[in-house]
């Protein structure tokens, strides 16, 4: 099948993803060093234990982390980080997961930061503990979560701490993770889309976090089924032999430093994570992205897409029912956005729906829905490159009859 058949030959089609990095619509694309990488991986076997253990070396370096692991996806991650939280080292626990009954494995969580994704640490059988209010979060008030109320609900039942990280509550890691210290608890940061800015690939263990989940096929433009999981060498390692193929003699088992065999009493047989394996073609992928997007000027990026979205505003001036607004990175925390504010007693569509029309045009158009309750689509420029702009531009004007 020729590569630039490859959708077609299928009966798929393509799509202008100006929606942001979204799982539903392939993440971002990748760079051809990285499919090239990919490629050249495929056609050699290795021992993946070893793989991961030099992964491992590489995420550490950059994060600045004890170690690290390349996943399936940063709730793959997620899941994995539960994993090890309640069983360490224990390979009665991982045999018994996801039936936890019997042994601690509450996982506390703020109540504001309970999203869709928690799902992904209650796979591994963990209980999670709602903590704190939601008065800073929706509005009615100021005061968010506060010390005393970890104090208060850490119990010997209690194995770690979930946070989930945004650029509104980032503010409050350091103070979670004193806390989470002081009692031994590890801290686990779902920084899944938390990139960019680069810096928090540092910056979250930097301020305390036990476990980091990233997500590898956003905008670090590895594989879309690619996940970072670093942090603490031993929950690594505790989480890395529960992904790993373990149907293995013990008798000639040599695993990676990064597992600690001597702290087990025995082999483990396959885990909970055995599902999330990540491929050799996965993990050298991600690497290989990883590092370019270490390397990368995002100031720069951030200024040409700022730019794009200007030229775009500039071309939809004058369209009935329509506003834009370009917001610069500054003002996001991530990248550039434009929001395109839909009146539509003036446009004849609201926001829905005139994302279901673009979505249903001959050419595909995605534009990110999280405001359209407030009438207003999201333009993010992070995976089109610039030859979609002018289809952007057109696929909006054909729809408002300009």
């Amino acid at each position: 099948m020729a590569q630039a058949d490859v959708y077609d030959a299928l009966g798929v089609k393509r799509r202008i993803n100006a929606a942001g990095t979204l799982t539903r619509l392939g993440g971002s694309l990748m760079a051809p060093e990285v499919v090239t990488a990919m490629g050249a991986a495929a056609l050699h076997s290795v021992d993946i234990a070893e793989l991961q253990a030099a992964a491992s070396r590489a995420i550490g370096r950059i994060t600045g982390a004890e170690a690290g692991m390349v996943s399936s996806g940063a709730a793959a991650a997620l899941t994995l980080a539960a994993a090890a939280c309640i069983t360490r080292w224990d390979i009665a626990k991982m045999a018994a997961l996801p039936h936890t009954e019997g042994f601690a494995r509450e996982i506390l969580i703020p109540r504001s930061h309970r999203t869709g994704y928690v799902h992904a640490l209650s796979a591994a059988g963990a209980k999670l503990v709602d903590i704190g209010h939601n008065d800073r979060a929706t509005g009615a008030g100021v005061r968010g979560l506060e010390a005393w109320e970890i104090e208060t609900a850490i119990t010997p039942s209690t194995v770690a701490f979930a946070f989930s990280a945004n650029p509104q509550n980032i503010a409050d890691l350091g103070m979670v993770a004193a806390v989470c210290k002081a009692h031994g608890l590890p801290l686990i940061v779902d920084a899944a889309a938390q990139l960019p800015p680069k810096e928090n690939l540092h910056r979250l263990i930097e301020a305390g976090a036990d476990l980091v989940a990233f997500s590898g096929g956003k905008a670090i433009g590895g594989p879309q089924a690619s996940g970072i999981l670093t942090g603490r060498r031993d929950l690594v390692g505790a989480a890395l032999v529960q992904q790993l193929d373990m149907d293995v003699a013990p008798a000639t088992w040599s695993p990676p430093d990064l597992i600690d065999r001597a702290a087990m009493r025995g082999v483990p047989h396959h885990g909970l994570g055995r599902g999330f394996k990540a491929g050799k073609e996965e993990i050298v992928g991600l690497l290989v992205a990883l590092e370019r997007f270490v390397a990368a000027d995002h100031e720069a990026g951030n200024a040409r897409l700022e730019t794009r979205l200007h030229e775009i505003a500039r071309q939809w001036a004058g369209l009935r029912g329509v506003a834009t607004r370009v917001l610069a990175a500054s003002a996001t925390g991530r990248v550039p956005h434009l929001h395109l504010a839909i009146d539509a007693a003036a446009a004849g569509v609201d926001a829905l729906g005139l994302s279901a029309r673009l979505q249903k045009a001959a050419l595909p158009v995605h534009f990110s829905e999280r405001l359209a309750g407030e009438g207003v689509l999201v333009v993010d420029l992070q995976v089109p490159p610039p030859e979609d702009d002018a289809a952007i531009v057109q696929a909006v004007r054909r729809e408002l009859g300009g």
